[in-house]
């Protein structure tokens, strides 16, 4: 019998080392894919085809929910949730917004891919560790996480982001994979006690940042604060990949104005119109790049609306 479970888990151990070996795709940008967000060629909830240098902003409360919804590979009596599917890579990556019910519970063990979690509403425990409204929690492949478990009799919403390169599936583990980045291992991070710093790049040089993750290769995962009165006065180029998610506030890009529940995507490279707000902006974002390198962003006046 020992040596049978001894065989179970040595399979079990090259199926976690198989996905913990797979490459990240590279940026377009020319990366080389060590920031793992695989940012880089995705498709939207509004267009089913990649769309390159053409960014996309939509308002995530006009799409449908998912019913029925479970994290793949979690145990099938657990109570499902709700997901509206926002961004999404052929590797597996994807962005979402999704909805946990009360009472719903979850088993401990580990993920074949990268997740970033950003608590939109509601309160979630995972092992000893509480997260709550704007909380922030980033689990490696491969990291042993302990029991969840959403706390009250609300429902939580989350910003829930599969980073790949391999589909996120869920495998019961009681201890982390020897070869896991457990260094980056985030397993709460209020950001409401975070401090406000500045900004890297001069077309936001009077808004504000607080910094949730750094990335390997120098992008980051922040919030951005953008204060009332705030005009960029040109269009902007950007050699980078970005995805940004509205939490209070608006800013008019262009024609369009970016509000709360918002997503953009925007590719590399691609033209993005004025940036205008009279009130004020908060809000989520990712990139896959260093921003503070020369070369990055680029202010231009032939941009139109």
């Amino acid at each position: 019998m020992d040596e049978d479970k001894k065989s179970i888990n040595l399979v079990k151990n090259d199926k976690i080392n198989d996905f913990l070996n797979v490459e990240c795709v590279k940026e377009d940008w020319g990366g080389d894919g060590r920031g793992r967000l695989n940012l880089s060629g995705r498709r939207t909830a509004i267009s089913k085809e990649y769309l390159p240098r053409k960014y996309q902003f939509f308002n995530t409360n006009a799409l449908p929910e998912e019913q029925g919804w479970r994290i793949s590979g979690m145990p099938d009596n657990l109570l499902p949730g709700k997901r509206r599917l926002l961004t999404w890579h052929d590797c597996g990556a994807s962005t979402s917004r999704v909805v946990l019910p009360p009472q719903f519970e979850a088993p401990p063990g580990i993920f074949t891919a990268d997740l970033e979690i950003f608590i939109l509403a509601g309160d979630i425990q995972i092992g000893e560790w509480r997260l709550d409204k704007h909380s922030y929690c980033f689990i490696p492949a491969g990291v042993q996480v302990e029991s969840w478990k959403v706390l009250g009799e609300e429902e939580v919403e989350i910003l829930w982001m599969e980073n790949g390169p391999v589909p996120l599936k869920y495998q019961y583990a009681e201890t982390s994979h020897p070869d896991a980045r457990i260094s980056e291992f985030i397993p709460a991070l209020d950001s409401k006690l975070l401090p406000w710093s500045q900004t890297q790049t001069v077309q936001f040089e009077v808004a504000k940042k607080k910094f949730l993750r750094k990335h390997n290769n120098g992008g980051g995962t922040w919030l951005l604060a953008i204060l009332p009165h705030y005009d960029s006065h040109y269009g902007m180029i950007q050699s980078y990949n970005e995805e940004a998610f509205a939490l209070a506030g608006y800013c008019n890009i262009g024609n369009y104005q970016f509000a709360k529940d918002h997503l953009g995507y925007c590719p590399s490279y691609n033209n993005i119109p004025r940036h205008i707000t009279v009130d004020g902006y908060f809000g989520f974002v990712r990139v896959d790049r260093d921003v503070s390198q020369l070369g990055t962003i680029f202010s231009s006046a032939h941009i139109h609306e």
